[in-house]
């Protein structure tokens, strides 16, 4: 599908409210393979989310301590959490060490579905999610664990205030970028 077909079909899925704050946008090089192009989704005529086609290296293990040390980041740990360390570690360990393991254990998780997202956004990942946004339902792209079926999902029209606001705790263990379109969308609803 062209991109100008998908643009087109993207934008009529937006919110009332989000039509003309929130814009599509997309570059691309005729003439220069090697440069793949660029897109972005644009808030306010602001480019807020740029996706482009990865070339430089990626810092795996930067990236993944940056977000094991961020003290902002608030990771729930459940008693199944507990017990399946428990389980693994044996019974000689202590409750509270218990506690430690099973939160680094999901921050580690968090970290490795964090990296995995940034270095899936690209342009030509960002066609294939919109193109699979427009066959799914809106209900399994609001529940996928895929960032851009979450963020289109979350300024679609089929979306209401009600389920908006109803989501409010979920959206906390999405990547932030979700997290600023679950803010936008509040606001204007």
């Amino acid at each position: 599908m062209s991109w100008s077909k998908l643009k087109q079909q993207l934008e009529g899925f937006l919110s009332p409210a989000l039509v003309g704050k929130v814009e599509y946008r997309a570059t691309s090089y005729r003439y220069l393979p090697d440069k793949a192009g660029n897109c972005y989704i644009a808030v306010n005529k602001k480019n807020v989310l740029q996706m482009n086609d990865v070339t430089g290296p990626i810092r795996w293990y930067q990236s993944e301590q940056e977000i094991k040390s961020d003290p902002t980041i608030d990771i729930p740990v459940t008693a199944a959490d507990i017990e399946a360390v428990r389980v693994t570690m044996g019974e000689n360990v202590p409750e509270d060490r218990l506690q430690v393991i099973a939160r680094n254990r999901k921050l580690t998780e968090y970290a490795k579905e964090m990296i995995v997202v940034q270095a899936a956004l690209s342009k030509s990942n960002f066609t294939t999610a919109s193109t699979r946004f427009l066959a799914t339902s809106i209900e399994e792209s609001l529940e996928s664990s895929d960032m851009m079926l979450n963020i289109l999902a979350l300024i679609d029209r089929r979306v209401g205030k009600k389920r908006i606001l109803n989501m409010s705790q979920t959206i906390k263990l999405k990547h932030p970028a979700v997290q600023y379109f679950y803010e936008l969308r509040r606001s204007y609803s």
